[in-house]
Parts: C-alpha cells; sequence; structure tokens
C-alpha cells in the first residue's frame, strides 16, 4: 500500500509540473503546436516547389476548399471522441446535395425551403443511423459502412445518374460569394477585440478567484500572436476578392461546437462516454440518447456541408462527396483526436482540415498523379494514428 501511495504522489506531482509546464504556454497542448509548425512546413514545401502557392488568390481557393473538409471533421470530432465513427458523410453530403439540386432545379423551390429541405434530409439520415447505433445496438461501424453504400445508391436512383446543374443565383452565393473588403476588415477587428477581451476577462476571472494566472507577458504575447493571424488572413483574402462566404460557416460551426464540447453538459458526457463508457454509465449518464444526438448533429452537419459544396459546384454529381469520410477521419486525426476516444478538440481538426486541404491544394500545383496523391494522404494517415498510439503507450507507461 505505501509503495503504491508514493507512487500515485509520484504520478501527481508529474501531472502538476506538466500541467504548470502547459500553463505557462497559454493551456495550448504541445501537439497543436506541432500541427501548426507542420502545416507552416508543408506551406513552404510548396511554396519553394511552386511561387504560387502563397499567392492570395490560391489562398482563398484553399480556405474554400478547406471549409468542407472542416465542417465534416468538427463533426466527426464528437463521434470519434464518443468511442464511434461515421464512414458514411461523404455519401450523406453527396445525397444531401442532390435533393437541394432536385429542389431548386427540377421542384423550382426557393432558396429558404431548399436549405430547410435538404438540413431536414441530413436530420432524418442522422436519426435512423443514431437510433440503429444507440438503441439497437448495432456497431457504428457497420450501421455507416452499410449507410456509405446505401445513401450513394439512394443518390444514383433518384438523380437516375445525371448530373443535376444549379442556376438560382441566390443559392449559389452559399458557396462563392465573398464578403466586401470593408466589411472583411470590420468582421477581423471584431474578432481581434473579441480575442483580447476573452484573454483579459479569463485573465481576471482566474486573479479574482485566486487560481494561479500566466504572466502578463505570456498574455500580452497571446493577444499579439492571434490578433496578428485574424490581420494577416483578412488582408490575404482582401487582397484577392475578400472572405470567402463558406469560411464563416467554419468559424460559427467551429465556435457553436466549441462551446457545446467543452462549455455544456452534454460535451462533458461525451469525453466521458469515450474515456470510459461503463463508468459514465454507472455515473448515470444516458449514453444512448448522446449517442443519437451526436450522429443527429453529424448528419446535420454533412448536409450543411452538402450546400457549401453544391452551391460551389453550381451542380450534384454521383461522385460528390467520395472519399469525403476519409478526410474527414483524417483530418480529426491528424488534429489530436484519438481513436481510442475520449480526446480530441475543434480547434486541432480545424488544423487537420487545413493541412488535408494545403497537401491537396499544393500536389494538385505540382501536377501530381492522383495515384500519389492517394499514397502520400494515406501514409499521413498511418503516421497520424502511429504518432497518436505511440503517445498513448508512452502516457500509460510514465
Amino acid at each position: 500500500m505505501k509503495s503504491m501511495k508514493n507512487a500515485a504522489q509520484t504520478v501527481n506531482v508529474e501531472t502538476v509540473h506538466e500541467n504548470r509546464f502547459r500553463f505557462q504556454l497559454g493551456k495550448i497542448d504541445i501537439r497543436a503546436y506541432t500541427m501548426v509548425a507542420a502545416l507552416l512546413v508543408i506551406w513552404i514545401f510548396f511554396d519553394l516547389v511552386d511561387s504560387t502557392f502563397l499567392t492570395a488568390r490560391n489562398m482563398s481557393n484553399l480556405f474554400t476548399q478547406m471549409s468542407v473538409t472542416s465542417i465534416l471533421a468538427i463533426g466527426m470530432v464528437l463521434i470519434i471522441v464518443a468511442g464511434h465513427i461515421d464512414l458514411s458523410v461523404g455519401s450523406v453530403v453527396g445525397l444531401t446535395g442532390g435533393v437541394a439540386a432536385i429542389l431548386s432545379t427540377w421542384l423550382g423551390c426557393s432558396t429558404p425551403v431548399v436549405i430547410l429541405g435538404t438540413l431536414a434530409t441530413g436530420l432524418l439520415i442522422g436519426l435512423l443511423q443514431g437510433s440503429l447505433i444507440a438503441y439497437r445496438g448495432i456497431p457504428a461501424f457497420i450501421v455507416t459502412l452499410g449507410g456509405m453504400l446505401a445513401f450513394r445508391g439512394v443518390l444514383m436512383g433518384v438523380t437516375k445518374s445525371t448530373t443535376i446543374a444549379v442556376s438560382d443565383p441566390a443559392f449559389l452565393m452559399i458557396g462563392s460569394a465573398y464578403f466586401s473588403q470593408g466589411f472583411g476588415l470590420v468582421l477581423g477587428l471584431i474578432a481581434i477585440a473579441v480575442i483580447i477581451y476573452s484573454i483579459w476577462r479569463k485573465r481576471t476571472v482566474r486573479s479574482k478567484y485566486g487560481f494561479a494566472v500566466s504572466p502578463l507577458a505570456s498574455d500580452l504575447l497571446r493577444m499579439l500572436l492571434y490578433s496578428g493571424l485574424v490581420l494577416a488572413f483578412v488582408l490575404t483574402m482582401n487582397a484577392y476578392k475578400g472572405i470567402p462566404f463558406p469560411i464563416t460557416f467554419v468559424i460559427i460551426v467551429a465556435l457553436l461546437f466549441s462551446f457545446i464540447a467543452n462549455r455544456t453538459k452534454f460535451g462533458r458526457h461525451v469525453y466521458a462516454i469515450g474515456g470510459n463508457p461503463e463508468a459514465a454509465r454507472l455515473s448515470g449518464i444516458h449514453i444512448q440518447s448522446r449517442v443519437l444526438v451526436l450522429f443527429l448533429f453529424m448528419g446535420l452537419l454533412s448536409a450543411v456541408a452538402a450546400l457549401i459544396l453544391t452551391s460551389r459546384l453550381g451542380s450534384a454529381t454521383i461522385t460528390a462527396g467520395q472519399n469525403y469520410e476519409l478526410d474527414a477521419i483524417a483530418a480529426a486525426v491528424i488534429g489530436g483526436t484519438s481513436l481510442m476516444g475520449g480526446s480530441g478538440t475543434i480547434v486541432g481538426a480545424i488544423i487537420g482540415a487545413l493541412i488535408m486541404s494545403s497537401l491537396d491544394n499544393g500536389m494538385s500545383l505540382m501536377g501530381l498523379e492522383t495515384f500519389w496523391q492517394y499514397i502520400v494522404k494515406g501514409t499521413i494517415l498511418v503516421i497520424a494514428v502511429w504518432f497518436d498510439i505511440a503517445s498513448r503507450r508512452k502516457n500509460s507507461v510514465r
């Protein structure tokens, strides 16, 4: 017993030291810095190979392309954190995109009706899959694998395997419009003000209740760093056409789901379920309802991604959304989400999506053949999973 007590004390001391170290770095996991560094290396490499990579025009295209993957990855993070997987998101994007095109072009519905109809379809798909997984006990892997095939088949059936062009200007704005430069600057200044206020408020609240706070210089540095990133983003986008409209969807969804994951009882339950399902059940968490809601979220986000994709492409095809499930899973894992469940962040998933989109964009600019692009992306996914497993083993040994 004495040795166990000493071991526990040692672990506690190490944990305190580790937490203190992380606190000095602004409470951001070291892995987040590693991902950002990897992203910068990728950008510098592609710019050396092709000088057009870091131009304002290509950066604008890159952020527009990443919007669909980012939205799917945000939903996938919570699914994986809870210990599940969703292999059907690509087919759901294709099917709901097909529904949007049918409503708009074949039935002549107005844009609000198209949006509501598409979102409702996504929710129904999420309800169907979530019910089977949560209340019928069928593994998510099987349900969503079947969904991947079934929803693609439904898409081929309802569209008669044809491409449906969309011509409604209001609908096409969802994926291809830009904010004016002046409005973009206003948005950027608001974002900077929010960043400074949130960091300062957190500092004053911690001081008020007697908790330790970071050195003032550290907080000022974070304000300058985050504000500089926001300003650089706005100026770069303004150097082309302005901030792409699809990015606003990513920002809104990211803020909303970060709040759900970090500030609500539901979010804490999801992490608890992924960390230890039996303990979560014994503590009174209603696991089935939580899992159902997660798949409802995933269906809804897939429909949002479908609206952006269909609008950006101006049409719905039977191949739309193909392999998006792999991109979303890869973005979540590269962003630090553990396939074992229990850990993962929304911010990490967005960085992961940016890495995946940068690879796609950069390799396309290089003219790399498609098979090489699959090999590179697959290899990076395996390395990310290996890194996650190695990190967990290292922590368990400690």
